[in-house]
C-alpha cells in the first residue's frame, strides 16, 4: 500500500516520494518507536480542529510535535501506518552508512540467535515445553532490537509449536534447522549468488524496492484476503497474467483495526503493469498503472495435476528454502474426506493432495464441496509442506462436461451428498448440490449449476 501525505504538493517543493509501510517501519530505531507510530497513525488519536503544515501540505488535524495525520514532520524519522515525506533529496552516502550499521546489528543478532539455538539443542527440546519457558519472547525481542524483523517473526513462530499437538518436537526441530540455515546464509551472504542473497535479505527483514522491468498484461484477480500480522494487517492479492503465464502476489498493509486501502474485485481482469521485487523465485510485485476499467476474467488459469503441483513446490524450494508454499492451479480434482481431514483427488489418476488444516476450518470448504458435488472442479491455491490451501474455484465448461460422464471418486457421491446437504442447511450453495444430483445421475449433459461456468468462487 502506497502511503502519501494526502494533500497537494507545494508549488515550491519537489514532488514527494511515497513510502510503503515497510519502508516507514524500517526507519524506526526500535520496537517502542514502531508501537508509538502505530498509535499515532490511528485516526482516533487526532483532534478535529485546526490545521497544520505537514511536509508542505495542510493536514486536517493537529497534534503536539508538529505531525499531522498521514505524515510526519520534516527531518524526523517517525513510524506508523501513515506516510512519511522526506525533506530534500536523499543523501546516498548517508543511506549507505545507515545500511551498513543496520547490517552490523543484524549480524550481531544472527550470531546471538545461533548461540541460543545451540543452547536449546544442548539442553534438549523438551525444555521448550516447560511452564514459564520464556526464551522465545526474549529472543524475539532481541531480534527486534537488532532490526531483523524476519528473524523475530520466525522465533515467535517457534513459540507456538510446543502447543501444536502430538509430534511437536519434530516440527520444532525442523523449524530450528530452517532458522539455523537462514542465520548461516546471512552470516555468509557475501559468498551467495545475488538472487539468493536478495532472498536472504528479504527473509531477515530487509526491504528492497520493486526494481525489475514492468510487466504489462491482462491480469486475472484470483484471490484477495486479509491476515493480521502483529500490529499490522496484510492484504494479499493473487494475480495471473493471461499473456505471460506469470503468477504475482501484491501486498498492501494497514494499521491494526484499519483495512488496507488497495483492493481489486476477485474474478475480474485488469489491464495493468506490475513491477517485480528482487529475489530468487520472487512472486511479490508492485501494482503499477491500470489501463481502463476491470472486466470479466473469463476462463480460469490453466491447471495441472496434484503431482505437478508438488513438483512445482519442490522446484521453488531450490531457489528459496524457507518458502512455506507455492501458488498452483489444480485441474479436474474432487474434494473427498480423508481420515479427520480432506483431500483433493485427481479425477484421472490415483494421486491426491491433503488440504491444509487451516483450510478445513474455514467456510470456504463448504463452498468448495457444494460447487463440486462429487464431480471435478478447477481450484487455485497454494501447495506447501502443510498441504494445499484452496483460495478460489471454478465450475468450468470442461468440468461440467466431465461431470456428466466421469465417474466420481470412490465414496465421493455418498460423502459429498451428505456434506452438500449440510452446506445447504447452513445457507451455503443455495440448494444447488441437491438440485443438480438428479440431472447428473440421469447422465444429461447440462447439470444446471447455479454457479455460471468460469465464475470465480472465492474460498477465503
Amino acid at each position: 500500500m502506497l502511503l502519501s501525505h494526502g494533500g497537494e504538493s507545494s508549488s515550491t517543493a519537489a514532488p514527494a516520494a511515497r513510502w510503503t509501510t515497510e519502508q516507514v517501519w524500517e526507519k524506526a530505531p526500535d520496537e517502542a518507536s514502531r508501537e508509538a507510530g502505530n498509535t499515532l497513525a490511528a485516526s482516533g488519536s487526532w483532534s478535529g480542529g485546526g490545521k497544520t503544515k505537514v511536509g508542505g501540505t495542510e493536514g486536517g488535524g493537529t497534534r503536539d510535535g508538529g505531525t499531522g495525520d498521514g505524515g510526519t514532520e520534516t527531518r524526523r524519522e517517525g513510524s506508523g501506518a501513515g506516510g512519511v515525506r522526506a525533506s530534500g533529496p536523499a543523501d546516498p552516502e548517508a543511506a549507505r552508512r545507515r545500511a551498513g550499521r543496520r547490517a552490523e546489528r543484524i549480524t550481531g543478532g544472527a550470531q546471538e540467535l545461533e548461540q541460543r539455538l545451540a543452547d536449546l539443542l544442548r539442553g534438549g527440546l523438551a525444555t521448550a515445553d516447560q511452564p514459564g519457558y520464556g526464551m522465545w519472547e526474549e529472543t524475539a525481542a532481541r531480534m527486534v532490537d537488532a532490526q531483523a524483523p524476519g528473524l523475530a517473526g520466525r522465533v515467535r513462530d517457534l513459540a507456538a509449536l510446543p502447543a501444536s499437538g502430538p509430534g511437536w518436537p519434530v516440527r520444532l526441530l525442523e523449524e530450528c534447522a530452517l532458522l539455523h540455515l537462514l542465520d548461516s546464509a546471512w552470516l555468509g551472504i557475501d559468498g551467495l549468488p545475488e538472487p539468493l542473497a536478495a532472498t536472504v535479505r528479504t527473509r531477515v527483514g530487509l526491504t528492497a524496492p520493486a526494481g525489475g522491468p514492468p510487466v504489462r498484461d491482462q491480469w486475472q484477480v484470483l484471490a484477495q484476503y486479509d491476515t493480521p500480522d502483529g500490529r499490522i494487517v496484510t492484504r494479499r492479492i493473487w494475480l495471473y497474467g493471461q499473456g505471460s503465464g506469470r503468477t504475482a502476489l501484491v501486498l498492501s498493509f494497514g494499521a491494526a483495526g484499519h483495512s488496507p486501502g488497495q483492493t481489486l474485485p476477485v474474478g475480474s481482469r485488469i489491464d495493468a503493469e506490475i513491477t517485480p521485487y528482487p529475489g530468487a523465485g520472487q512472486l511479490r510485485a508492485e501494482l503499477g498503472q491500470l489501463f481502463g476499467a476491470p472486466s470479466s476474467a473469463g476462463t480460469p488459469p490453466p491447471g495441472g495435476t496434484t503431482t505437478e503441483a508438488v513438483r512445482a513446490y519442490g522446484d521453488a524450494l531450490r531457489h528459496d528454502p524457507w518458502l512455506d508454499s507455492w501458488p498452483v492451479t489444480l485441474r479436474d480434482v474432487i474434494p473427498v474426506p480423508s481420515g479427520n481431514g480432506w483431500q483433493l483427488v485427481d479425477a484421472v489418476g490415483d494421486t491426491a493432495l491433503p488440504l491444509a488444516p487451516s483450510a478445513t476450518a474455514r467456510p470456504g470448504l463448504w463452498r468448495l464441496l457444494a460447487l463440486s458435488g462429487g464431480f471435478p472442479v478447477t481450484v487455485f491455491g497454494t501447495c506447501g509442506h502443510r498441504g494445499f490451501d484452496p483460495l478460489a474455484a471454478w465450475a468450468t465448461e470442461t468440468d461440467v462436461a466431465a461431470g456428466a460422464t466421469a465417474k466420481p471418486a470412490a465414496g465421493a457421491n455418498r460423502d459429498q451428498d451428505a456434506d452438500a446437504d449440510r452446506a445447504d442447511d447452513r445457507g451455503i450453495g443455495n440448494g444447488r448440490a441437491r438440485q443438480d444430483r438428479p440431472e447428473r445421475e440421469s447422465g444429461e449433459s447440462g447439470p444446471g449449476r447455479a454457479v455460471p461456468a468460469a465464475e470465480t468462487v472465492p474460498l477465503i
